[in-house]
């Protein structure tokens, strides 16, 4: 299973959940499961999907972690600071982001 960051972007107002999993494609269908469901964490994403529904969103893979080829090895720190890069990246770029973007992975 691919690890890295991932994001939900917001195609008509370009804001952005960043988020970071040791399971990529999981991850992005869990996060699609409880939009489509109106359970998601992040109310501010929520609202919106509720407003403007799927078409208006894309998923996205930002970056991917190479395997490691140890079986026990845990990508967790890896994720962290992958994800805080895309994170002060984006915020550089101006890119406006949801509020569950700032948790830890």
């Amino acid at each position: 299973r691919p690890a890295g960051v991932y994001r939900i972007r917001n195609t008509q107002s370009g804001r952005t959940l960043l988020g970071s999993s040791s399971d990529l494609t999981g991850m992005l269908n869990r996060q699609r499961f409880q939009l489509e469901n109106g359970m998601h964490p992040d109310k501010e994403l929520q609202a919106d999907w509720d407003e403007l529904g799927l078409s208006a969103f894309a998923f996205e893979t930002l970056d991917v972690l190479k395997p490691s080829d140890d079986p026990d090895d845990d990508p967790s720190e890896d994720l962290r600071m992958l994800k805080g890069m895309w994170l002060e990246k984006l915020t550089a770029s101006g890119v406006l982001l949801y509020q569950q973007s700032r948790r830890d992975t």
